[in-house]
Order: structure tokens, then C-alpha cells, then sequence
């Protein structure tokens, strides 16, 4: 069995603890069309490079019936960075527009086949996979984008359309595994394509 979710397969349910207090379980974002989770983490250049592409792209889907769900599973034993505490100190500066969760146990990260930092899937309203992958194809630097694979996958979607590029690899730093190096995959991990 292949470690990371397959096109067509059901979002795991999760419970997890947010950076404005509050938790959130899968079914909190059962009104939006789309949900948009992405592994992330405080730390990764790939992360720290893209976060305001993100942004970007958030701002882009405003008015859609559209929600976005970072997860940070990275564990804390590897960069003392990617603990809550600083997840919370990091909403709060650069007040991103989307829920922040913490994967403390790493459960869901294994559950969704996590690869990289950052990692996408986009599930449809049933919370079927219909793309997962990388964002663009320029992550660490926004200057070098020339392919913006998220939102492509998201315009088709809204427009009724088939996503015409379902499975990319993530561009990124390694999901750091709590007792293993910090470039540790497991072995069933591969690349997606």
C-alpha cells in the first residue's frame, strides 16, 4: 500500500488543536465546496519562501466556497521552531488567512501520506482527493514560478471542469519524524509521479 493518499480516496477525519484556541475536526469545514489542507511547519525555507504565494492565492478564492487548513506535524525534537507555542507567535505576526493545526502525535500526517513541507491536497465537497502536490513549482523562491499548479487545479474545479494535472510532487523539506534523522522518509514514501 502506497503511503500517501491515492486520487479518488476519502480525507481522513482528524481533531486537532489550532492556533487561535480552538479545535477543529474535519467536519468544522463541511460547508465549503472545496477544502484546501496543506502540511506545513515554521521553520522550512520552501515554506517560508511561499507562505505570502499562499496568501495570495487565498485572497484569490475570497469569495468561493473554498477553505484552507495548514497542519504543522513536524516534530519538535527536530527544530525546537515548530513547537505550538511557536506556530501561535508565528499567526500572530504575519496573521495568515487560514487555520493553523498542530499534529503533535504526527498521526495525521502519517494518516494523509505527508511528504514534504509544504504538501497539497484539494478534496472535494464529498472530501474525495482530487489533486494533491506542490503549489508551484518555485516554492523557495517566488521569482522563479512558472507554474502555479494549485490554483490551475482549484480554477478547473470551480469552472466544473476535470483537474487536468491531479498528482504533483511536492517541492520541499522532508516531514521531520520525531526519533529519526531530519531527512528520514518512510519507506513506502515515493514520489507521487
Amino acid at each position: 500500500m502506497a503511503f500517501t493518499l491515492k486520487i479518488g480516496e476519502s480525507a481522513p477525519g482528524f481533531n486537532l488543536p489550532a492556533t487561535d484556541g480552538k479545535s477543529y475536526a474535519l467536519n468544522d469545514f463541511s460547508e465549503s465546496e472545496l477544502l484546501v489542507l496543506f502540511f506545513t511547519c515554521n521553520h522550512c525555507p520552501y515554506v517560508i519562501g511561499s507562505d505570502e504565494v499562499t496568501r495570495k492565492t487565498v485572497g484569490k478564492y475570497t469569495d468561493q466556497s473554498i477553505s484552507f487548513v495548514a497542519i504543522n506535524s513536524n516534530s519538535v525534537n527536530t527544530y525546537s521552531v515548530d513547537s505550538f507555542d511557536h506556530m501561535v507567535t508565528r499567526m500572530e505576526e504575519f496573521k495568515f488567512p487560514w487555520v493553523y493545526l498542530h499534529d503533535e502525535t504526527q498521526s495525521i500526517a502519517r494518516e494523509y501520506g505527508a511528504l514534504k513541507t509544504p504538501h497539497f491536497y484539494v478534496f472535494n465537497k464529498d472530501r474525495a482527493l482530487v489533486y494533491i502536490g506542490r503549489a508551484t513549482d518555485s516554492p523557495r523562491d517566488a521569482s522563479g514560478i512558472r507554474v502555479h499548479d494549485l490554483e490551475r487545479a482549484l480554477d478547473e474545479i470551480m469552472a466544473g471542469e476535470e483537474v487536468s494535472v491531479p498528482v504533483t510532487n511536492p517541492i520541499g523539506c522532508n516531514v521531520k519524524w520525531d526519533g529519526k534523522d531530519a531527512h528520514w522518509m518512510p519507506a513506502d514514501a515515493c514520489d507521487l509521479v
